[in-house]
């Protein structure tokens, strides 16, 4: 049974942002750089992470479940910071709830159709995304005449949360050196199998279909070359959540410092807090654990 959740105005309430583990924290880290007011409340579902391999009913399932009970602790807004369950649950989960939800397909869309010159755009996701479809229809929608190449690149989650394991410096510092991290001859081989399809089709642009992929640009542009534009959807996402702010009156200007909560389901939270640490910048202080069991019921 649904818990409402009146709507609120209030300026002040945090934004909602959930991915099924860490790799959303990409997204909020550009929400929080552009936004440096805004308070966040993040869901990290790592439980069930991965979401890629998962059918999207199921997918669709979770996004609801998480999106309502991110509505009952008061989000003035909600971001899907996932691409998979962006693609299956965005429109599900937009006549559900009672706030704005932005999803990171439509604006990592956006941001290809403007990069290309050639119109020929190549998109990589996990299994879900590339087989949902979605960003072939959200590039299309904005240029019929882009034609849309895409790959399912599932190993790529393994390969960057191997390489956060293997690196346990600051995400900036490891983003200086991703190209010793990352440009291993195991790693190397998996995106010189996966991109090459690609490569042949004579692409200008590349969309990073899911929040994990930043970490490999220097691996991905090593194999695409300096000629392929590398388009990740963090800072055009970020840029649409505060549009829809500014239009909605909702920016919070009360003075007060932003603060950010994290919540994840798995009851080992150590590895969410060193993981997350490292991809947004910052010590992860609030972290608390939600239970599955109860998740549906808006409570937990």
């Amino acid at each position: 049974m649904e818990h409402p959740a009146a709507l609120s105005t209030s300026s002040n309430l945090p934004i909602g942002v959930f991915d099924s583990g860490v790799g959303g924290l990409t997204v909020a880290r550009a929400i929080a750089t552009r936004l440096p007011q805004e308070s966040i409340l993040y869901f990290g579902d790592t439980l069930r992470c991965p979401y890629g391999p998962r059918s999207l009913d199921e997918v669709r399932r979770f996004a609801v479940e998480i999106s309502r009970w991110l509505v009952a602790r008061q989000v003035k807004l909600i971001v899907i910071a996932c691409n998979s369950a962006t693609a299956a649950g965005l429109e599900t989960v937009q006549r559900l709830v009672s706030v704005p939800v932005i999803g990171v397909i439509e604006p990592g869309a956006r941001a290809a159709v403007q990069a290309t010159t050639a119109r020929r755009v190549g998109v990589i996701g996990t299994v879900a995304t590339i087989e949902s479809g979605a960003y072939t229809r959200a590039i299309r929608a904005l240029d019929a005449g882009i034609t849309v190449f895409s790959a399912a690149t599932p190993r790529f989650v393994e390969i960057v949360e191997q390489g956060l394991r293997l690196d346990k410096s600051p995400l900036e510092d490891i983003m200086a050196r991703a190209a010793d991290i990352y440009i291993r001859p195991a790693f190397a081989q998996i995106a010189r199998d996966y991109l090459k399809p690609l490569k042949r089709c004579h692409i200008d642009t590349l969309v990073l279909g899911c929040t994990h992929y930043p970490l490999l640009t220097p691996l991905i542009k090593s194999i695409m070359g300096p000629n392929v534009t590398i388009i990740s959807s963090a800072e055009e996402t970020a840029s649409d959540v505060a549009e829809t702010l500014t239009r909605r009156r909702q920016l919070n200007t009360s003075g007060a410092s932003p603060h950010y909560a994290f919540v994840t389901t798995s009851a080992d939270t150590s590895e969410f807090i060193n993981l997350g640490e490292m991809i947004f910048r910052c010590p992860l202080i609030d972290v608390s654990l939600v239970n599955i069991a109860t998740l549906s019921t808006g409570e937990g």
